[in-house]
């Protein structure tokens, strides 16, 4: 493909310098990756300027950039205004525009975006489509699972996934929108049919700064042709700011009657929740799902809008919802055959402990017990918070290191301690998660139930820039097995 090709619908091009119709074989962002004829994105970041490497991009195989301010090079060049949204219009096109031949769906907020994905993938293939999940778990076309390591890949790699999954006959994708993803532009040059905006809580302020930034950034989604329809979550306050600005057509649901979708008669128990759902108080469709807690409702109403929006039947959606058995690491019970229950979730926001906490509580027979503990190089302020939320739900909280990245993990956890002694909540500090968990299976007693929350569904940790192996599942397994031996 011809450079002067990929600029065709690329907006704020500024100039270009040299010969465009050079031949483009690939697309490139790590400059020392070797390629033939690669295009590579001068990506001006917090840590690193991307232009400062492209002589090395360019010894490496690279024929031409993408840049915002023109280099002293021998090779074309596309100045533009924004490197990152010029690489998502220039990926799209690369790989043959291929979100243009699937049914584009959005998930968007803070807490419940992956379960409220699965259960609209449930749903879509119920009603008969073949369907791709794009999301925090990883990829997946139908049941086969790609991996990945953003909730949003980067632009290349999503285009990539998608071409991929039109290849493979896919007519609807579900897709995790992050907030991250909006403000770095990953998603430009995609329209989506339908989207949801599940809620805001505090997460990400490392990067945000503010909680209004964080809004903004999810907000903006909304706001500027990238969504056809959405299904808002007019239980959560923040909506009201996008309901008075949003300009495409739009439903509401919640728990609310005054929603235009609403759940009532809700029963929850260990084994899942059972509810109605009402369509503007007329049609009245009975639910009884296999995953449990209130959030989940909300995770259902917000599946089941976005299906209704589709044009997807109440008895399709019905089928498609309790059809999900669970999703990974959201309040995912363990096979332990142990007196006592081992959950595990992904939880690792306050909002989200609290949210778990809350919700196993109802089936406590006995201690509830937590272990969890808070990322490092992300956002310090919700530590204290999150001890506090432990100190004051949990009979019994053990704090541990989650992903300590290039931090003191002892420094993270005496954050998190500051918060469990200010409401005089009972704990221990086990610095080590292997015998963190050792430790709270070695206390489990008839009755008991351990939360193992902050990794769900991840199998590593990442210590010092290093990701080591360590899958809970496996990690739970091998120390039961240490113990009966």
């Amino acid at each position: 493909m011809l450079l002067r090709e990929l600029l065709a619908d690329v907006p704020g091009v500024l100039e270009t310098y040299g010969d465009i119709d050079t031949p483009i074989g690939d697309l490139i962002t790590d400059s020392r990756e070797k390629n033939c004829n690669g295009l590579f994105f001068c990506i001006p970041g917090l840590r690193f300027d991307a232009h400062d490497y492209a002589p090395q991009a360019i010894e490496n195989g690279c024929t031409a950039l993408v840049v915002d301010h023109l280099l002293a090079l021998p090779v074309p060049q596309v100045r533009v205004e924004n490197v990152r949204s010029a690489m998502a219009y220039m990926a799209a096109a690369f790989f043959g525009f291929p979100a243009r031949s699937l049914r584009m769906i959005g998930v968007c907020g803070t807490k419940g975006k992956t379960t409220t994905s699965f259960l609209l993938k449930g749903i879509m293939e119920a009603a008969g489509y073949k369907t791709g999940l794009i999301g925090t778990t990883g990829n997946m076309i139908g049941s086969k699972h790609i991996k990945s390591n953003l909730t949003t890949p980067d632009p290349i790699d999503l285009h990539r996934c998608l071409r991929q999954m039109v290849d493979e006959g896919v007519e609807v994708v579900v897709m995790e929108v992050s907030a991250h993803a909006v403000d770095m532009h990953r998603l430009d040059s995609i329209v989506y049919e339908a989207a949801c905006y599940t809620n805001l809580s505090q997460d990400h302020l490392d990067y945000f700064g503010t909680m209004k930034n964080y809004f903004e950034a999810k907000k903006s989604f909304f706001m500027h042709g990238a969504v056809q329809n959405a299904a808002l979550n007019a239980d959560e306050e923040t909506s009201g700011d996008i309901i008075k600005d949003i300009r495409i057509p739009h439903i509401t649901y919640g728990i609310s009657s005054e929603t235009d979708v609403f759940a009532r008669d809700i029963e929850i128990s260990e084994n899942g929740v059972s509810f109605s759902i009402l369509l503007r108080g007329v049609e009245d469709m009975e639910v009884n799902m296999q995953l449990t807690g209130m959030f989940n409702v909300y995770n259902a109403l917000a599946a089941a809008s976005l299906a209704m929006i589709m044009g997807v039947g109440n008895s399709v959606i019905k089928a498609g919802l309790e059809s999900v058995e669970n999703v990974p690491g959201r309040v995912e019970m363990l096979d332990t055959k142990t007196p006592y229950k081992v959950i595990l979730d992904y939880s690792h926001s306050p909002d989200a402990l609290e949210n778990i906490l809350t919700t196993v509580r109802t089936f406590t027979r006995n201690r509830l017990i937590v272990l969890f503990g808070c990322g490092g190089d992300r956002d310090q302020g919700k530590r204290p918070i999150m001890g506090e939320i432990a100190g004051r739900l949990a009979d019994y909280s053990i704090l541990t290191s989650d992903n300590p990245r290039t931090e003191d993990p002892i420094a993270i956890l005496d954050a998190i301690e500051v918060g469990a002694k200010a409401v005089g909540g009972s704990y221990t500090v086990i610095e080590n998660r292997r015998e963190a968990i050792r430790y709270a299976l070695n206390m489990g007693r008839d009755g008991d139930v351990i939360i193992l929350a902050g990794k769900g569904h991840e199998t590593y940790q990442d210590i010092m820039g290093v990701k080591k192996p360590f899958d809970e599942k496996i990690v739970v397994s091998e120390l039961l097995a240490e113990m009966q031996a």
